[in-house]
């Protein structure tokens, strides 16, 4: 059953970076170890010697840093040994590519198999155009006993894991891109709200629930907001869909939806709700395209519609009158968009000769009471 996740997604706070694996490499410092990496790029060199050993993941990515245009070809010189006694293992190495913080299997650079003293593996790999530009990982391992293709995040008792910075240029500029993570969220504007996106590229994992890349939504519910409906169905891919707070509480979440499986769907209270995060992510590794699409009702919208108090005129060609003292008073829209907020211990006649001609709603905050007001 594919919601094995699920329990995890309750505990699990917002990141603020792209979640590569870290938890991964060997228990011992014996026998199995990459002995060397060498790598030249247009600017640096990695000359990586790697006994003696290290226990888990030789991060050196913030370190040791190479940078790569997309286009060009390279070559990477890697020597599988060890760093005591000789045993049969494999070993390979990955790019990061795309910086969705996965090692993808097409971002493999080469494998080997074999029992050490081994020769140097040289495998050219040419960038491809389309690479992310910035920040990314290479990563290279070597497992005694194990089988190819490798884990990229496995864990073992004996061999090495060891990983270095490269600097893509030249590639695909991802700056007008918004949404990667909650420091760069897309604004959800007006309900009914459509959006349509790819995961496919320039989106990385920011979220501990799957490794697929995920985007980011930034929504206020307003004061009428009651229940909030938002849809995946009829993207291209199997989707997860999640609604936290900021504090990464979470709201509602969904993975296949009675109406459209496997793509998600979900509703939830907005009633007192403050800003939200919307987040659309693949279950497991998967992404595509999509199309977000967001509704709404409102509170109270029928019960307490017309239950008149005093604002005249209505209509009106620019002033509103309020009784002087009865509370506070919110102006919104006919989509519930919080306008104005009107307070007649300060003041009751307010001037809204700016407004477009049209239908307003008027809501006293004290007794949740609707009036429409008309604009002409």
């Amino acid at each position: 059953m594919k919601h094995s996740y699920l329990l995890l997604f309750a505990l699990f706070q917002i990141p603020i970076f792209a979640q590569y694996c870290t938890n991964v490499g060997p228990t011992s410092t014996v026998d199995s170890n990459v002995e060397s990496v060498v790598l030249s790029g247009v600017v640096g060199t990695i000359n990586y010697v790697g006994c003696p050993a290290v226990v888990g993941l030789h991060d050196l990515s913030q370190s040791v840093n190479v940078s790569l245009n997309a286009g060009t070809t390279y070559t990477i010189s890697v020597k599988f040994g060890t760093c005591s006694g000789n045993y049969a293992g494999v070993g390979e190495a990955w790019l990061d590519f795309d910086q969705n913080g996965n090692f993808d299997a097409y971002e493999s650079l080469g494998t080997w198999a074999g029992t050490p003293p081994a020769l140097i593996q040289n495998w050219s790999f040419t960038v491809p155009p389309n690479a992310v530009n910035g920040q990314t990982r290479l990563r290279v391992m070597q497992r005694e006993a194990g089988t190819l293709p490798l884990n990229p995040c496995g864990t073992f008792t004996w061999g090495s894991v060891t990983d270095f910075g490269i600097t893509l240029t030249n590639g695909l500029d991802c700056t007008g891109y918004p949404g990667d993570d909650q420091n760069d969220p897309i604004v959800v504007g007006t309900l009914p709200y459509t959006d349509t996106r790819s995961t496919e590229v320039c989106y990385s994992n920011q979220n501990y629930v799957y490794p697929s890349p995920d985007i980011y939504y930034y929504f206020e519910p307003n004061p009428l907001l009651q229940q909030v409906n938002v849809s995946l169905c009829g993207a291209n891919f199997d989707t997860f869909l999640s609604v936290v707070d900021m504090n990464g509480t979470v709201i509602a979440y969904n993975d296949d939806s009675p109406e459209c499986a496997p793509q998600s769907a979900l509703s939830f209270d907005a009633t007192a709700l403050g800003p939200l995060y919307i987040i659309v992510e693949g279950w497991g590794a998967f992404n595509g395209a999509y199309t977000l699409q967001i509704s709404s009702s409102y509170v109270g919208l029928e019960s307490n519609l017309n239950k008149a108090f005093n604002a005249y005129p209505n209509p009106s060609m620019g002033l509103l009158h309020l009784t002087p003292n009865s509370g506070v008073y919110q102006f919104l829209d006919m989509q519930g968009q919080l306008l104005q907020t009107l307070d007649t211990q300060v003041q009751a006649v307010f001037k809204m000769e700016n407004l477009v001609a049209g239908v307003y709603l008027l809501r006293e905050l004290e007794t949740g009471r609707i009036q429409k007001w008309q604009k002409i």
